[in-house]
């Protein structure tokens, strides 16, 4: 699939009563970001999520029916951002291997931010359990990695037309899993030294 365009939600609308209905949506649904990056799909609770935001649990569902429906929610918004994130940087970057330089940054600043885990890595590892709502934008959040580093590899000449696919999900694993590893030792220096050892073998751009 091809990278999608990030449109932010905004609020509703101009009165005050919808404002403040999107407000407490978004409040509802970056308690629940936190909390899985944290803890997981398993570990969303809406009384505890209720309780940060300043709501009674019952107004979540005003927002989100189902466990599944904040769920999917909250992995779609983490994979929209992502690739807001990742469109910024191409935009910001001199050229395409510059932009793939940059490219572990997005999984280095969730170890930066309380040692927390990438929601979609976290959550793939709960795949048997989630529903299949959340399990597709789980999926999403890869699809659009790939994707993106796919095609700036072959605009940046690093692989042949043909060739970003593979390359890229290699990318995505590695940078993933150094995450992993770090996140394990609560050590974002060890992240580094990965990412180090990747340029070094040509696994990642120099």
């Amino acid at each position: 699939m091809g990278v999608k365009v990030y449109l932010p939600l905004g609020r509703v609308g101009e009165t005050g009563g919808a404002v403040a209905v999107s407000t407490s949506r978004e409040a509802v649904l970056a308690a629940a970001r936190r909390t899985a990056m944290a803890r997981g799909y398993n570990g969303l609770n809406f009384r505890d999520i209720a309780a940060e935001v300043g709501i009674k649990a019952p107004s979540i569902h005003h927002h989100f029916a189902t466990k599944a429906d904040l769920g999917a929610a909250v992995a779609r918004r983490y994979w929209e951002d992502t690739v807001a994130q990742l469109d910024a940087i191409e935009d910001e970057a001199s050229d395409p291997l510059a932009a793939l330089r940059r490219y572990p940054e997005i999984f280095r600043a969730s170890l930066s931010n309380d040692n927390r885990i990438c929601l979609s890595s976290f959550m793939a590892a709960e795949y048997d359990d989630l529903p299949d709502p959340v399990k597709a934008e789980v999926q999403c959040f890869a699809e659009v990695n790939v994707a993106w580093l796919g095609k700036l590899l072959v605009d940046a000449k690093v692989v042949e037309a043909g060739e970003g696919e593979a390359r890229a999900k290699a990318i995505y694993a590695a940078v993933a899993g150094a995450q992993l590893f770090a996140r394990g030792r609560s050590d974002i220096a060890l992240f580094d030294t990965m990412i180090a050892s990747y340029r070094t073998v040509g696994l990642l751009p120099a």
